[in-house]
C-alpha cells in the first residue's frame, strides 16, 4: 500500500508531492554527462582503435589488393580521402552540383577546368565524386609526366588511383568501366597568372576525346570555380623555373616570402558543377578524324567555359560563406 504522497507510477513517483524520475532516467555523474553518452563514446572510440589496428596489421602482412595500375583503394579511402575531406567540406566549403549526370557504375571520361598553381583541383574533385556520389566513385586521375618522375608524387599519384595521361592507358581504364579525370588544358591551366583567371587555355590535340571516341564512353563536363584563388599566380620567373626544369616558378601573395607558409592555401569558395553528358557511343568509326575531334574538344571546352560564368555570376565573393 502507498500513501497518497508516494503514489506508484511508471515514469517516476512521487515523495512528499515532488515527482521523482525514475533511476534509468537521472544523471549518474556531477559532470553533467550521462554514463551511456560516456559509455557510446568509448564504444566509438574502441571501435576506431580496433579498425585502426586491423589496417595496420593488413598493410604490415602485405594482404590488400593493388590493380595493374597501382591503385590502392584501402590506403585511399583511409588515410587520404579523410585528409582531403577536412579541405573539401571545411576549408573549401565546397558545394557540387550535377551529380545526376555522373554514371553510376558505367564508365565516363571527366573533363575539367585547371587552375590553382598547384593542382589541388585535382583532388578536391576526386574528393567531390566519393564523397558525394550516391555510388562513392573512384576518379581515375590521368596526369603529366612530370608528376611520375617525382619520387614521392609519383607513389601518391599511383596509390591514389592516377596513371600517366596516355590513351593506352585512359582507353584500358574506359573499357574497365572506370571513371577517368583529365585536364586538357595542362599545366598551361594550372601555371597561368591570376589576371588570366577562369579563362580557358587551349585543349592541347584532343587525345582525350580519342580515347572516348574509341571506347564509345560519354564525355562529362566540370566546371570548377574556387581554384583560381587559392594561390594568385602574381609573376612567374622563368629563368628559375628552367634552372629547376620546373614549367612555371610562381610568385604569389604569401610564397616565396613566408617560405613554408607560403603552400597553405587562402579558403576560397569553392563550386563544383557537372555538366550534362555528351554522348559518343555513335562515333566510335570518328576515332581518327580530326574535324569531328577538334569539333568534339571544342564543345567541351565551350561548355565548361559558359558553366564557368554562370558559376562565378553565383559567387560574386571569392571568399564568401
Amino acid at each position: 500500500m502507498t500513501g497518497p504522497q508516494e503514489e506508484q507510477r511508471d515514469e517516476g513517483h512521487l515523495v512528499n508531492g515532488f515527482a521523482v524520475p525514475p533511476l534509468d532516467a537521472r544523471p549518474a555523474a556531477r559532470n553533467g554527462h550521462h554514463p551511456a553518452v560516456a559509455e557510446q563514446a568509448g564504444d566509438v572510440w574502441d571501435r576506431r582503435v580496433a579498425s585502426g589496428l586491423a589496417f595496420l596489421r593488413r598493410r604490415l602482412a602485405g594482404d590488400y589488393e593493388v590493380d595493374e595500375f597501382g591503385f590502392d583503394p584501402e590506403l585511399t579511402e583511409a588515410v587520404f580521402h579523410p585528409l582531403l575531406r577536412r579541405l573539401y567540406r571545411d576549408w573549401f566549403r565546397t558545394e557540387v552540383s550535377g551529380l545526376e549526370n555522373v554514371p553510376a557504375d558505367s564508365a565516363g571520361l571527366v573533363v575539367g577546368n585547371h587552375s590553382g598553381t598547384v593542382a589541388l583541383d585535382a583532388l578536391i574533385l576526386s574528393t567531390a565524386l566519393h564523397h558525394e556520389h550516391p555510388a562513392h566513385r573512384y576518379l581515375r586521375l590521368l596526369g603529366a609526366d612530370l608528376v611520375f618522375r617525382m619520387p614521392v608524387v609519383s607513389e601518391i599519384a599511383r596509390k591514389t588511383g592516377g596513371t600517366v595521361a596516355c590513351n593506352p592507358d585512359a582507353e584500358r581504364l574506359l573499357r574497365g568501366g572506370e571513371l577517368v579525370g583529365v585536364f586538357p588544358e595542362g599545366f598551361k591551366g594550372v601555371g597561368k597568372l591570376y589576371a588570366e583567371r577562369y579563362k580557358l587555355q587551349r585543349f592541347g590535340r584532343g587525345g582525350f576525346v580519342s580515347a572516348a571516341l574509341r571506347t564509345g564512353t560519354p564525355i562529362i563536363p566540370v566546371a570548377i570555380v574556387g581554384g583560381e584563388e587559392i594561390y594568385p599566380m602574381l609573376a612567374d620567373i622563368k629563368p628559375l623555373a628552367r634552372l629547376l626544369k620546373l614549367p612555371y616558378f610562381p610568385v604569389t601573395p604569401t610564397f616565396p616570402w613566408l617560405g613554408p607558409l607560403g603552400m597553405v592555401p587562402l579558403p576560397s569558395k569553392w563550386l563544383i558543377e557537372f555538366c550534362p553528358p555528351i554522348p559518343t557511343a555513335h562515333l566510335t568509326d570518328s576515332a581518327d578524324d580530326p574535324l569531328v575531334v577538334f569539333n568534339l574538344a571544342d564543345q567541351v571546352r565551350e561548355t565548361i567555359q559558359q558553366t564557368l560564368h554562370k558559376l562565378l555570376a553565383r559567387r560574386p565573393d571569392p571568399f564568401g560563406p
